[in-house]
């Protein structure tokens, strides 16, 4: 028995739906699909999540105060210690130890941590809008690209170090008698640590602004009568978004890193104020005899950094088009 023979489609019926079509693919979810994949990446947000809701949440659960002085429970030991120490001095409801002060080292790790993740998001915003109005102005009005440009060359050129002592040295009296003496030194190296980086982001915005102002899309808005500040708002900012979500990324190490320099060579916040940088300066001199007081603080800003350079790794791979996929 023969099978039928099948008509051969016309072309108009070979071109016609067949049924509904799929939703397009949020380009989104083809980022977070690129970012899931990169291992570091997926680390490095997750500690960076827990490290702020420990920061954060950490004074409610833990409610010791990491300023109060208990001489007679000084230098306890942490409690891992008395698994290979049977002679050290350990006490169960301190499980990270106490300083030469008897002050808890538990309750200065979170407070310490509050202090330079805050320093860190709030210099990396502020960094953030400056370099990128200035990438903007200097990429899209070509009268102002010159002296912005030479401004920026200038701020790469200054010796950053220097400048930041010189910096808190002029200005921490001043801002201590209006803003007291942590609100003080918070709004200085906020202030001097945004003013010192943002120099990068404003390149890598003007870059982008100066290829993307040429293109079809941008040239079709300008036809139509739009105004250059719905342009940038509208057209160029949202396509120079992920270097400038990158860039945040990498401020934000940079920022706590300084932060914890500064605290570590005493020009910071106030002695008795925890951040991570003081902790280190302050277990220096005792390093020997208690090397946890150096490495409860060191793994703390060492993980941080390490967390925030991998999200920003992840973040450049799955933003970027040209490699999204591989």
């Amino acid at each position: 028995m023969t099978e039928p023979v099948q008509a051969t489609p016309t072309p108009i019926e070979a071109l016609a739906d067949k049924g509904p079509l799929e939703p397009p693919r949020s380009q989104w979810k083809d980022v977070w699909d690129q970012f899931r994949k990169h291992k570091g990446a997926m680390f490095g947000g997750g500690f960076l999540l827990f490290i702020t809701l420990a920061v954060l949440l950490g004074p409610y659960i833990w409610q010791v105060d990491a300023q109060k002085l208990d001489i007679r429970n000084k230098d306890l030991r942490p409690i891992w210690t008395a698994l290979w120490d049977g002679t050290a001095k350990v006490a169960w409801n301190r499980p990270f130890g106490t300083d030469q002060l008897g002050r808890d080292q538990l309750a200065q790790i979170i407070q310490g941590g509050r202090t330079s993740m805050a320093v860190g998001w709030a210099a990396m915003v502020l960094s953030l809008l400056i370099g990128t109005a200035v990438g903007v102005l200097a990429g899209f009005v070509r009268k102002a690209d010159g002296l912005l440009m030479r401004l920026t060359d200038l701020f790469l050129s200054l010796p950053i170090l220097p400048l930041l002592l010189v910096a808190v040295t002029l200005f921490r009296q001043p801002l201590r008698e209006a803003f007291g003496p942590e609100g003080g030194m918070f709004v200085l190296i906020v202030g001097i640590i945004a003013i010192t980086s943002w120099m990068p982001t404003a390149r890598i915005v003007r870059g982008d602004i100066l290829a993307l102002k040429e293109r079809e899309f941008i040239l079709a808005a300008r036809s139509i009568g739009t105004t250059p500040f719905r342009i940038v708002q509208r057209h160029l900012l949202p396509n120079v978004l992920s270097p400038i979500m990158v860039s945040a990324t990498l401020g934000l190490a940079t920022a706590i890193i300084t932060e914890s320099a500064l605290s570590f060579l005493g020009v910071g916040f106030p002695s008795d104020f925890p951040t991570w940088g003081k902790m280190l300066a302050d277990a220096v001199q005792r390093m020997q005899q208690f090397p946890e007081r150096v490495y409860l603080p060191g793994i703390a800003i060492s993980l941080t950094v390490l967390s925030v350079n991998y999200l920003g790794d992840g973040l450049r791979d799955a933003l970027d088009p040209r490699i999204r996929g591989r």
